[in-house]
Protein backbone atom coordinates (compact mmCIF):
# COMPACT_ATOMS: atom_id res chain seq x y z
CA UNK A 1 0.00 0.00 0.00
CA UNK A 2 2.93 2.30 0.75
CA UNK A 3 4.06 2.00 -2.88
CA UNK A 4 0.67 2.73 -4.45
CA UNK A 5 0.58 6.39 -3.44
CA UNK A 6 4.00 7.29 -4.95
CA UNK A 7 3.09 5.56 -8.22
CA UNK A 8 -0.23 7.37 -8.42
CA UNK A 9 1.59 10.64 -7.73
CA UNK A 10 4.17 9.86 -10.45
CA UNK A 11 1.36 9.19 -12.94
CA UNK A 12 0.14 12.78 -12.32
CA UNK A 13 -3.55 11.94 -12.67
CA UNK A 14 -4.49 15.62 -12.84
CA UNK A 15 -2.90 15.81 -16.31
CA UNK A 16 -5.14 13.10 -17.79
CA UNK A 17 -8.25 15.21 -18.58
CA UNK A 18 -6.14 17.54 -20.74
CA UNK A 19 -4.63 14.61 -22.63
CA UNK A 20 -8.02 13.28 -23.78
CA UNK A 21 -9.50 16.65 -24.81
CA UNK A 22 -8.61 16.15 -28.47
CA UNK A 23 -9.96 12.57 -28.45
CA UNK A 24 -13.29 13.81 -27.11
CA UNK A 25 -13.54 16.44 -29.84
CA UNK A 26 -12.63 13.99 -32.59
CA UNK A 27 -15.18 11.52 -31.26
CA UNK A 28 -17.94 14.12 -31.01
CA UNK A 29 -17.49 15.31 -34.58
CA UNK A 30 -17.37 11.71 -35.81
CA UNK A 31 -20.65 11.12 -33.96
CA UNK A 32 -22.11 14.24 -35.56
CA UNK A 33 -21.19 12.88 -38.99
CA UNK A 34 -22.64 9.44 -38.21
CA UNK A 35 -19.30 7.63 -38.04
CA UNK A 36 -18.89 6.94 -34.32
CA UNK A 37 -17.72 3.63 -32.85
CA UNK A 38 -17.81 3.08 -29.08
CA UNK A 39 -14.99 0.52 -29.13
CA UNK A 40 -12.72 2.85 -31.09
CA UNK A 41 -13.55 5.72 -28.75
CA UNK A 42 -12.89 3.64 -25.64
CA UNK A 43 -9.54 2.32 -26.80
CA UNK A 44 -8.52 5.74 -28.15
CA UNK A 45 -9.11 7.16 -24.66
CA UNK A 46 -7.27 4.24 -23.03
CA UNK A 47 -4.29 4.52 -25.39
CA UNK A 48 -4.05 8.28 -24.91
CA UNK A 49 -4.20 8.00 -21.13
CA UNK A 50 -1.52 5.31 -21.13
CA UNK A 51 0.69 7.49 -23.36
CA UNK A 52 0.21 10.44 -21.00
CA UNK A 53 1.12 8.29 -18.01
CA UNK A 54 4.17 7.05 -19.91
CA UNK A 55 5.18 10.65 -20.56
CA UNK A 56 4.71 11.54 -16.89
CA UNK A 57 6.79 8.59 -15.67
CA UNK A 58 9.51 9.35 -18.22
CA UNK A 59 9.49 13.00 -17.15
CA UNK A 60 9.89 11.99 -13.52
CA UNK A 61 12.78 9.71 -14.47
CA UNK A 62 14.53 12.17 -16.80
CA UNK A 63 14.30 15.17 -14.49
CA UNK A 64 15.02 13.00 -11.45
CA UNK A 65 18.28 11.46 -12.64
CA UNK A 66 19.47 14.81 -14.04
CA UNK A 67 18.75 16.59 -10.76
CA UNK A 68 16.33 19.04 -12.38
CA UNK A 69 13.73 18.03 -9.81
CA UNK A 70 15.25 19.40 -6.61
CA UNK A 71 14.33 21.37 -3.51
CA UNK A 72 14.25 24.63 -5.51
CA UNK A 73 11.36 23.41 -7.65
CA UNK A 74 7.79 24.29 -6.66
CA UNK A 75 4.90 21.90 -7.08
CA UNK A 76 4.29 18.28 -6.08
CA UNK A 77 7.46 16.46 -5.08
CA UNK A 78 8.42 13.91 -7.71
CA UNK A 79 8.84 10.21 -6.98
CA UNK A 80 12.56 9.87 -7.76
CA UNK A 81 13.31 13.26 -6.20
CA UNK A 82 11.70 12.15 -2.93
CA UNK A 83 13.26 8.69 -2.99
CA UNK A 84 9.86 7.01 -2.87
CA UNK A 85 10.63 5.21 -6.15
CA UNK A 86 14.14 4.32 -7.26
CA UNK A 87 15.39 5.07 -10.79
CA UNK A 88 15.47 1.32 -11.53
CA UNK A 89 11.89 0.87 -10.33
CA UNK A 90 10.79 3.84 -12.42
CA UNK A 91 12.51 2.44 -15.51
CA UNK A 92 10.76 -0.90 -14.94
CA UNK A 93 7.46 0.97 -14.71
CA UNK A 94 8.24 2.81 -17.96
CA UNK A 95 8.99 -0.49 -19.75
CA UNK A 96 5.75 -2.02 -18.49
CA UNK A 97 3.84 1.04 -19.65
CA UNK A 98 5.39 0.85 -23.11
CA UNK A 99 4.18 -2.74 -23.42
CA UNK A 100 0.70 -1.66 -22.35
CA UNK A 101 0.71 1.19 -24.90
CA UNK A 102 1.70 -1.23 -27.67
CA UNK A 103 -1.07 -3.67 -26.74
CA UNK A 104 -3.69 -0.92 -26.46
CA UNK A 105 -2.61 0.60 -29.77
CA UNK A 106 -2.87 -2.76 -31.54
CA UNK A 107 -6.39 -3.35 -30.21
CA UNK A 108 -7.37 0.21 -31.19
CA UNK A 109 -6.12 -0.29 -34.74
CA UNK A 110 -7.82 -3.70 -34.96
CA UNK A 111 -11.16 -2.10 -34.02
CA UNK A 112 -10.71 0.93 -36.29
CA UNK A 113 -9.58 -0.67 -39.56
CA UNK A 114 -10.27 -3.85 -41.51
CA UNK A 115 -7.47 -6.08 -42.79
CA UNK A 116 -7.53 -4.38 -46.19
CA UNK A 117 -6.62 -0.94 -44.82
CA UNK A 118 -2.89 -1.61 -44.90
CA UNK A 119 -1.81 2.00 -45.40
CA UNK A 120 -4.04 3.23 -42.56
CA UNK A 121 -2.74 0.48 -40.28
CA UNK A 122 0.87 1.33 -41.11
CA UNK A 123 0.18 5.04 -40.63
CA UNK A 124 -1.20 4.55 -37.12
CA UNK A 125 1.54 2.11 -36.18
CA UNK A 126 3.97 4.87 -37.17
CA UNK A 127 2.00 7.48 -35.19
CA UNK A 128 1.99 5.15 -32.20
CA UNK A 129 5.75 4.76 -32.41
CA UNK A 130 6.27 8.52 -32.75
CA UNK A 131 3.97 9.12 -29.76
CA UNK A 132 6.03 6.75 -27.62
CA UNK A 133 9.21 8.49 -28.82
CA UNK A 134 7.78 11.91 -27.95
CA UNK A 135 6.63 10.69 -24.52
CA UNK A 136 10.06 9.29 -23.65
CA UNK A 137 12.35 11.93 -25.12
CA UNK A 138 10.87 15.04 -23.52
CA UNK A 139 13.34 14.70 -20.65
CA UNK A 140 15.03 11.33 -21.29
CA UNK A 141 17.91 10.47 -23.61
CA UNK A 142 21.14 12.22 -24.52
CA UNK A 143 19.44 15.26 -26.05
CA UNK A 144 15.87 15.58 -24.73
CA UNK A 145 13.81 18.08 -26.69
CA UNK A 146 12.25 19.45 -23.49
CA UNK A 147 15.71 20.78 -22.57
CA UNK A 148 16.06 22.52 -25.95
CA UNK A 149 12.92 24.70 -25.85
CA UNK A 150 11.06 22.39 -28.26
CA UNK A 151 8.38 21.16 -25.86
CA UNK A 152 5.80 23.65 -27.12
CA UNK A 153 6.09 22.39 -30.69
CA UNK A 154 5.66 18.74 -29.69
CA UNK A 155 2.71 19.56 -27.43
CA UNK A 156 0.92 21.39 -30.26
CA UNK A 157 1.51 18.51 -32.65
CA UNK A 158 0.57 15.62 -30.36
CA UNK A 159 -2.00 17.17 -27.99
CA UNK A 160 -3.65 19.21 -30.73
CA UNK A 161 -3.24 17.89 -34.26
CA UNK A 162 -2.50 14.19 -33.74
CA UNK A 163 -5.00 13.82 -30.90
CA UNK A 164 -7.96 15.56 -32.57
CA UNK A 165 -7.36 14.86 -36.27
CA UNK A 166 -5.99 11.39 -35.56
CA UNK A 167 -8.95 10.34 -33.44
CA UNK A 168 -11.40 11.60 -36.06
CA UNK A 169 -9.52 9.63 -38.73
CA UNK A 170 -9.88 6.46 -36.64
CA UNK A 171 -13.65 6.79 -36.98
CA UNK A 172 -14.07 8.27 -40.45
CA UNK A 173 -10.91 6.95 -42.19
CA UNK A 174 -10.47 10.43 -43.64
CA UNK A 175 -9.57 13.95 -42.50
CA UNK A 176 -12.45 16.41 -42.53
CA UNK A 177 -11.75 20.16 -42.63
CA UNK A 178 -14.35 20.59 -39.88
CA UNK A 179 -11.93 19.31 -37.21
CA UNK A 180 -8.89 21.40 -38.17
CA UNK A 181 -9.76 24.57 -36.21
CA UNK A 182 -10.80 22.64 -33.05
CA UNK A 183 -7.49 20.74 -33.27
CA UNK A 184 -5.59 24.03 -33.41
CA UNK A 185 -7.55 25.39 -30.45
CA UNK A 186 -6.80 22.37 -28.25
CA UNK A 187 -3.17 22.51 -29.32
CA UNK A 188 -2.83 26.17 -28.35
CA UNK A 189 -4.43 25.64 -24.93
CA UNK A 190 -2.20 22.61 -24.30
CA UNK A 191 0.82 24.75 -25.14
CA UNK A 192 -0.52 27.21 -22.59
CA UNK A 193 -0.47 24.53 -19.89
CA UNK A 194 3.15 23.68 -20.71
CA UNK A 195 4.14 27.34 -20.80
CA UNK A 196 2.48 27.90 -17.43
CA UNK A 197 4.45 24.99 -16.00
CA UNK A 198 7.65 26.42 -17.50
CA UNK A 199 6.97 29.93 -16.17
CA UNK A 200 6.56 28.44 -12.72
CA UNK A 201 9.90 26.62 -13.03
CA UNK A 202 11.97 29.39 -14.67
CA UNK A 203 14.36 29.76 -11.74
CA UNK A 204 14.83 26.07 -10.91
CA UNK A 205 15.10 25.08 -14.59
CA UNK A 206 17.71 27.81 -15.22
CA UNK A 207 19.79 26.59 -12.30
CA UNK A 208 19.50 22.99 -13.52
CA UNK A 209 20.50 23.88 -17.10
CA UNK A 210 17.12 23.06 -18.61
CA UNK A 211 16.31 25.49 -21.44
CA UNK A 212 12.61 26.10 -22.07
CA UNK A 213 10.87 28.66 -24.24
CA UNK A 214 9.82 30.53 -21.08
CA UNK A 215 13.50 30.89 -20.14
CA UNK A 216 14.41 32.09 -23.63
CA UNK A 217 11.60 34.67 -23.59
CA UNK A 218 11.96 35.80 -19.99
CA UNK A 219 9.04 36.03 -17.58
CA UNK A 220 7.57 39.23 -19.05
CA UNK A 221 7.49 38.02 -22.65
CA UNK A 222 6.52 34.51 -21.55
CA UNK A 223 3.39 36.05 -20.08
CA UNK A 224 2.64 37.83 -23.35
CA UNK A 225 3.20 34.56 -25.21
CA UNK A 226 0.82 32.88 -22.76
CA UNK A 227 -1.92 35.46 -23.36
CA UNK A 228 -1.47 35.02 -27.13
CA UNK A 229 -1.94 31.24 -26.77
CA UNK A 230 -5.11 31.47 -24.67
CA UNK A 231 -6.71 34.34 -26.58
CA UNK A 232 -5.67 32.74 -29.87
CA UNK A 233 -7.40 29.48 -28.90
CA UNK A 234 -10.55 31.39 -27.93
CA UNK A 235 -10.57 33.33 -31.23
CA UNK A 236 -9.99 30.16 -33.28
CA UNK A 237 -12.87 28.43 -31.50
CA UNK A 238 -15.15 31.41 -32.01
CA UNK A 239 -14.22 31.53 -35.70
CA UNK A 240 -14.97 27.82 -36.00
CA UNK A 241 -18.45 28.14 -34.50
CA UNK A 242 -19.25 31.07 -36.78
CA UNK A 243 -18.04 29.25 -39.89
CA UNK A 244 -19.79 26.00 -39.01
CA UNK A 245 -22.86 27.33 -37.23
CA UNK A 246 -25.86 24.98 -37.14
CA UNK A 247 -27.82 25.88 -34.01
CA UNK A 248 -27.44 27.84 -30.73
CA UNK A 249 -26.07 24.77 -28.91
CA UNK A 250 -22.89 25.28 -30.94
CA UNK A 251 -21.98 28.14 -28.60
CA UNK A 252 -22.15 26.10 -25.38
CA UNK A 253 -18.35 26.29 -25.15
CA UNK A 254 -18.62 30.02 -24.32
CA UNK A 255 -19.20 28.89 -20.73
CA UNK A 256 -15.56 27.77 -20.66
CA UNK A 257 -14.44 31.26 -21.68
CA UNK A 258 -15.35 32.50 -18.18
CA UNK A 259 -12.62 30.56 -16.30
CA UNK A 260 -10.19 31.22 -19.18
CA UNK A 261 -10.66 34.99 -18.92
CA UNK A 262 -10.31 34.83 -15.13
CA UNK A 263 -7.17 32.76 -15.66
CA UNK A 264 -5.68 35.43 -17.94
CA UNK A 265 -6.38 38.09 -15.32
CA UNK A 266 -4.68 36.05 -12.59
CA UNK A 267 -1.63 35.28 -14.71
CA UNK A 268 -1.30 38.97 -15.55
CA UNK A 269 -1.09 39.66 -11.82
CA UNK A 270 1.14 36.64 -11.05
CA UNK A 271 4.50 37.47 -9.51
CA UNK A 272 6.03 34.28 -8.13
CA UNK A 273 6.10 30.55 -8.84
CA UNK A 274 3.24 29.81 -6.45
CA UNK A 275 0.91 32.09 -8.43
CA UNK A 276 1.62 30.14 -11.64
CA UNK A 277 1.36 26.74 -9.97
CA UNK A 278 -2.12 27.50 -8.66
CA UNK A 279 -3.38 28.10 -12.21
CA UNK A 280 -2.14 24.86 -13.80
CA UNK A 281 -5.16 22.82 -12.76
CA UNK A 282 -7.49 25.69 -13.72
CA UNK A 283 -6.19 25.91 -17.28
CA UNK A 284 -6.07 22.14 -17.81
CA UNK A 285 -9.65 21.64 -16.61
CA UNK A 286 -10.86 24.70 -18.56
CA UNK A 287 -9.41 23.15 -21.73
CA UNK A 288 -11.13 19.86 -20.94
CA UNK A 289 -14.42 21.66 -20.28
CA UNK A 290 -14.21 23.64 -23.51
CA UNK A 291 -13.50 20.48 -25.52
CA UNK A 292 -16.52 18.73 -24.03
CA UNK A 293 -18.87 21.69 -24.51
CA UNK A 294 -17.67 22.36 -28.06
CA UNK A 295 -18.13 18.73 -29.03
CA UNK A 296 -21.44 18.22 -27.25
CA UNK A 297 -22.72 21.47 -28.75
CA UNK A 298 -22.68 19.80 -32.16
CA UNK A 299 -24.33 16.51 -31.18
CA UNK A 300 -27.25 18.00 -29.25
CA UNK A 301 -30.34 18.31 -31.45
Amino acid sequence: MNKISPWLSAMRLRTLPLSVSGIILGGCFAYYNGQFNYWVFGFAILTTISLQILSNLANDYGDGVRGTDNDERLGPQRAIQSGAISPKEMMDGIKFNIIFVIMSTMVLIWNAFDSGSILNILLFLLLGGLSVYAALNYTMGNSPYGYRALGDVFVFIFFGLVSTLGSYFLFAHAIDHVVILPAISVGLLSMGVLNLNNMRDIESDTNAGKITLAIKLGKKDAKRYHFALILGAMLVTLLFSLLYYVEPYNFLYLIAFIPLLIHIKKINAAKDAQDFDGQLKVLALSTFLMAILLGVGYILY
